[in-house]
């Protein structure tokens, strides 16, 4: 590499330091910069109606034991809305023992905000006693519920779903 061409690479590696440099300067010093972000805990409950439709698998997977369905919910109460998603699971309930992962995308309200949120299960049943976890998938808030955070209790009794939500929100600012 000649002189004029390493003259010239190190003033574009100057200007490109210069201008990140600057960049990072105005980020820090724009207004609200320095202030955290204020999460706000919610409660919310409601009951849902659900429907599964089996799914065929892919030829490798096909005498695995494995079932995939399409999940259709209905909410009401705290959350007012639609779901869509598909669900993995195995093993025999009749028996005692099974276990599912799913994903569901919500779009709706929840207690009036609108936007839709992204939901992840992970359930098991083992002697009949079971485990589920169902947790906001981070950073799949939209419209009014970007930020969204928190996890679901499912309650199913005498054959109807119920849920029970905690979750918090970024505190909705000012004059917004």
């Amino acid at each position: 590499m000649n002189s004029c061409s390493v003259r010239f690479a190190s003033m574009i590696a100057g200007l490109w330091l210069c201008l990140t440099a600057a960049e990072y300067v105005a980020r820090a010093q724009s207004p609200g910069a320095q202030q955290k972000e204020t999460l706000v805990p919610h409660h919310a409950a409601g009951t849902f109606e659900v429907k599964t439709a089996p799914q065929k698998l892919d030829d490798a997977v096909a005498d695995s034991g494995i079932g995939r369905f399409l999940i259709d919910k209905q909410f009401h109460g705290g959350i007012e809305g639609t779901s869509k998603g598909q669900m993995l699971a195995s093993g025999d309930p009749s028996k005692g023992a099974a276990g599912y992962v799913a994903i569901e995308r919500i779009t709706g309200t929840l207690d009036g905000r609108p936007g839709s949120f992204a939901l992840q299960h992970s359930g098991t049943m083992d002697q009949g006693k079971f485990q589920l976890s169902v947790s906001v998938i981070p950073g799949s808030g939209t419209g009014d519920l970007a930020g969204l955070s928190g996890s679901m209790n499912i309650i199913i009794e005498g054959g109807k779903h119920s849920y029970v939500f905690d979750y918090t929100l970024p505190a909705r600012q000012e004059g917004h």
